[in-house]
């Protein structure tokens, strides 16, 4: 009996290389989501990064899933690369008040994506703790090693804050577990959203998750700029499936 939900998807799904490999010839694009569904439980929003989502928008994703899935969904890139988590707690609780109103029980996780250049300091880690709201299942993905650091991770924890676990070039690619609620990003490496992982590297990832023994855990392909992305989302639900 598994001990751990797995929750696997994709990052995005609208590449024209994935038809004929995934989409069967001739299955027109406004079809595709749908087919994707058929095989993946979650979906991970990046859109609402580039603009931040209506509420409509979020209905229409709630409508288009079947029962039981869900979505993770990121934050815009206006709180975390322009504001950089200053003096947008009003953003915050506006995005956290949509997504709960448009994805209602289809809500996973909201994914707070900060960029390379924010290293990590004391301020900066109490401003993350401070404009997060606890009713929501938030995630911090970093992409500077110097958050690596086992006084961030206990500070997160203490938070009930999922640490994002990253396979991204150049940084440690340890799964690492901050709450029961576990997150992976697998972005392609090393050519950033291209590299496919070989079924050795899917199957390396997979057992340590489950050596982590969370509650429930999150896995999204994001090579998807290429085939690379499908390719290793099912072979990770084959593994998953057979477990």
């Amino acid at each position: 009996m598994k001990k751990t939900t797995v929750h696997i998807g994709c990052s995005s799904y609208a590449t024209a290389s994935w038809q004929p490999l995934f989409f069967p010839e001739g299955l027109p694009k406004k079809k595709w989501f749908d087919y994707y569904c058929n095989y993946f439980n979650t979906y991970e929003l990046n859109a609402t990064f580039y603009h931040f989502p209506t509420l409509k928008s979020l209905e229409a994703w709630y409508e288009k899933a079947p029962n039981g899935f869900l979505f993770s969904i990121k934050i815009p890139k206006t709180i975390t690369h322009i504001k950089r988590m200053e003096d947008c707690k009003d953003d915050i609780e506006k995005f956290y008040q949509v997504a709960r109103e448009g994805l209602k029980d289809k809500l996973g996780c909201v994914l707070f994506q900060l960029p390379p250049s924010f290293t990590y300091s004391p301020e900066r880690l109490e401003a993350i703790i401070a404009a997060v709201n606890p009713e929501f299942t938030n995630v911090v993905e970093f992409r500077n090693e110097s958050w690596w650091r086992e006084d961030v991770m206990d500070i997160l924890e203490s938070n009930n804050i999922s640490f994002c676990s990253v396979n991204y070039p150049k940084l440690p690619t340890a799964v690492i577990k901050t709450n029961q609620k576990g997150y992976v990003r697998m972005h392609g490496n090393p050519r950033l959203f291209y590299s496919e992982y070989t079924e050795e590297q899917i199957a390396d990832m997979y057992n340590e998750v489950v050596r982590k023994n969370f509650k429930q855990i999150y896995i999204y392909f994001n090579n998807t700029a290429s085939t690379a992305g499908i390719i290793n989302a099912l072979q990770a639900k084959r593994l998953n499936d057979e477990y």
